[in-house]
């Protein structure tokens, strides 16, 4: 099982967000992100909602069956 948890790396030490849910020994593998992914996850834009509007459409006999499933309902 995987399991993630955030932290600092300074001076040698991981000081973290939250405390691991693990106990014992575990083996680890760290991951070390540059500056702009830290900080492009504070400064990402607001979505707008409605800007694909017109661009995609449903086939009105979307919810019907298959003929190639008839054998099978």
């Amino acid at each position: 099982m995987l399991i993630a948890a955030k932290g600092i790396y300074e001076n040698g030490q991981i000081f973290w967000e939250d405390a691991p849910p693990v106990k014992g020994r575990k083996k680890v593998v760290v991951t070390f992100l540059d500056e702009d992914v830290i900080n492009s996850e504070t400064t990402k834009k607001a979505r707008r909602g409605g800007s694909m509007k017109g661009e995609v459409w449903m086939a009105d006999d979307f919810n019907a069956p298959l003929d190639d499933l008839a054998d099978y309902m």
